[in-house]
């Protein structure tokens, strides 16, 4: 038996509870790993909610992250020992996941956790942290620097935003953070952002072409927050949208893709390739100070996380919350 988050439903009743479970209850597959650490992100605290149909199949354990160690493999990549991470892949929504003591998993979800990290601080960073890397990777790739201007990161006081700001600053632009929480631009400033604006000048519908401003944009927001960045990126520029928080809607014109050549990248970090997942943990691995790590991070219990996802979706969270599941 172990503990862990369990989610059900039946009829119209919707609950998320801490309780004990078997590992006889868990789901196929050739690796069981013993959790350390988990994380709550946008996607769990739906799940825990039940405010979006993320689950798909019930009962099961939500949780799209963890890492800790094997405890038992057929996988031909993984040993009894070995310490791993898991994002996404569908777990926490359709398999259970690591809001949890222990997950029974793939071994072809998994990478080998890089040597520069803890679990926690493996959790720290999560899917957030990981899909802003791979936001980063797509401006890079593009051919976005420094010299060509400021880059633009919304949802600045979230995960995602916190890690991207942290992760260009260290490359050597100039981030604007935008964020509805402007009390928290020392915060924000400290991650390396040069100045903060208000997500108000962003989140309300606009013009289909507004005076060039971004070199590059990673979007973690959506909606008219989306439609704004496009309008506002400079001709050539590129626009790395991964989020949905302010809505799944694109209420936009094409006039910047068509007039201004803007480029606008979808990121996918719940089915990217292994080979992808391993370059953006390298790239983690190198370039992330732990220090800024440590400032965005904040520790919480599996019953914690029951209290704390509505305060996520509230937008009440700052940076990022790990789960010890043994405590």
């Amino acid at each position: 038996m172990f503990n862990a988050l369990l989610v059900d439903k039946s009829g119209d009743r919707y609950q998320c509870t801490l309780t004990a479970i078997d590992e006889a209850q868990l789901p196929a597959g050739d690796v069981t790993v013993r959790i350390a650490w988990s994380t709550l992100n946008y996607k769990d605290a739906l799940a825990i909610t039940g405010k979006s149909p993320v689950i798909r199949k019930f009962p099961l354990v939500p949780g799209i992250d963890c890492a800790g160690t094997v405890e038992v493999s057929t996988h031909p990549d993984f040993r009894q020992g070995d310490l791993v991470v898991l994002n996404g892949w569908g777990v926490g929504e359709s398999h259970s996941g690591g809001l949890a003591q222990r997950a029974r998993l793939s071994g072809d979800w998994l990478i080998p956790l890089p040597a520069a990290f803890t679990p926690r601080q493996a959790m720290a960073i999560g899917t957030a942290g990981y899909t802003a890397m791979l936001c980063v990777q797509a401006l890079e790739r593009h051919g976005v620097t420094p010299a060509q201007g400021e880059v633009l990161v919304t949802g600045a006081t979230g995960g995602v935003g916190s890690i991207a700001i942290a992760l260009l600053a260290g490359r050597g632009f100039h981030v604007v953070a935008s964020t509805g929480k402007l009390g928290e631009s020392g915060y924000l400033k400290d991650l390396g952002a040069a100045e903060t604006i208000d997500r108000a000048s962003l989140s309300a519908p606009g013009k289909p072409l507004v005076k060039e401003r971004w070199a590059g944009v990673v979007e973690a927001v959506g909606s008219h927050t989306l439609v704004n960045a496009c309008a506002g990126t400079k001709y050539g520029g590129a626009v790395a949208a991964c989020g949905l928080a302010q809505g799944m809607d694109f209420p936009a014109s094409v006039a910047p893709f068509i007039l201004r050549g803007v480029t606008l990248y979808g990121i996918d970090s719940v089915m990217a390739p292994k080979g992808r997942r391993i370059a953006a943990w390298n790239a983690l691995a190198a370039e992330l100070d732990p220090a800024k790590l440590d400032a965005i991070t904040h520790e919480i219990t599996l019953a914690g996380a029951l209290d704390a996802a509505p305060d996520i979706l509230a937008g009440r969270v700052r940076g990022r919350l790990v789960v010890n599941v043994n405590a």
